[in-house]
């Protein structure tokens, strides 16, 4: 069985699929007045500032002052601005970051007061970036004082130390302490109730997270909907409402969501046969899962993987 069908942890499970690619740096060091404007992009961007205050100034949402050992978390957010305050005329980033030396990019003289501020960019596998993406708003903020804005204020730490050291191993240590950074804000994220995340809150619910554990544990299992109620110690309507209301779609919509996730990951590499994958996901021929698969994916499994393989030519 292939290993992307093994996991047993939803966020472990998206991840993986997703295949982040990220781009650490550069930092800002910055004095005076300043502004730098940000246009939108795929499809998460993580920041946090080891020194100093500034601006965040998200197209329709109010300005927000950043504090020392606050992290924030965009998600294909819309042109947004960087500034010493709300005022400032912001100027393009991009002609900024062009002039970086050795990972920092430098605004003003040099000063005790500087602003230092770390960000890092992560792209996902476009095939199944909104398992993730679509669950994000586009700005969350984990401040100092809350419950995990010390430890992902000593992530911001070291990944700012790395960005200013010529180590040996250096990127890798940088996008291994950016992917640690996503899933300590997808944690943060997931614990704000007062907003709607979809399966990623829904792992914090006890009855409706055993349920997708289970899934994620052994998705080529013939589950129904008795089994993961009786898993969530819920009755089969009380859980089918839960379930919904938390994470969106019916359990088995889920179900059949992920599976169609790990097929499309799966193709897209040329990984199993598919009737090997027919397997892997639950499907007992090979024709209930193309059909399964063109219903969600749009096109047949053949199909998707010759329309991959092309792309993967083009792309070489």
């Amino acid at each position: 069985m292939l290993v992307v069908l093994g996991f047993r942890d939803p966020v472990a499970d998206a991840i993986g699929l997703l295949r982040p690619r990220t781009v650490v740096g550069p930092s800002l060091q910055a004095t005076g007045e300043w502004a730098l404007s940000f246009d939108t992009f795929l499809h998460v961007r993580i920041g946090g500032l080891v020194c100093g205050t500034c601006w965040l100034i998200l197209e329709g949402h109010e300005p927000v002052l950043l504090e020392e050992g606050d992290t924030f978390m965009l998600g294909n957010p819309p042109p947004y601005v960087l500034a010493s305050t709300p005022a400032a005329s912001p100027r393009p980033a991009e002609q900024v970051w062009a002039s970086a030396e050795e990972g920092f990019v430098r605004i003003g003289p040099a000063s005790e007061d500087d602003l230092y501020l770390c960000v890092g960019h992560i792209e996902f596998d476009h095939q199944n970036a909104a398992l993730l993406t679509d669950l994000l708003p586009p700005l969350v903020i984990v401040r100092a004082g809350d419950p995990h804005g010390n430890r992902l204020g000593q992530l911001i730490d070291l990944l700012a130390t790395e960005v200013g050291l010529t180590a040996p191993g250096g990127p890798l240590v940088q996008n291994h302490l950016a992917q640690i950074l996503l899933v300590h804000m997808l944690r943060a994220h997931a614990g704000q109730t007062d907003r709607p995340t979809g399966w990623l809150g829904a792992l914090n619910e006890d009855g409706i997270g055993a349920a997708l554990r289970a899934v994620h544990a052994d998705v080529a299992y013939p589950w129904d909907i008795n089994e993961l109620a009786e898993i969530s110690h819920m009755s089969r309507s009380a859980f089918a409402q839960a379930f919904k209301s938390h994470v969106g779609v019916p359990p088995l919509e889920y179900l059949i969501q992920w599976r169609m996730s790990l097929a499309r990951d799966a193709l897209s590499r040329d990984a199993l046969s598919i009737s090997e994958l027919a397997r892997a996901t639950g499907y007992r021929s090979e024709s209930a899962f193309s059909t399964a698969f063109r219903r969600v994916v749009g096109s047949s499994p053949t199909q998707f993987r010759a329309q991959a393989r092309r792309s993967a030519e083009v792309g070489r």
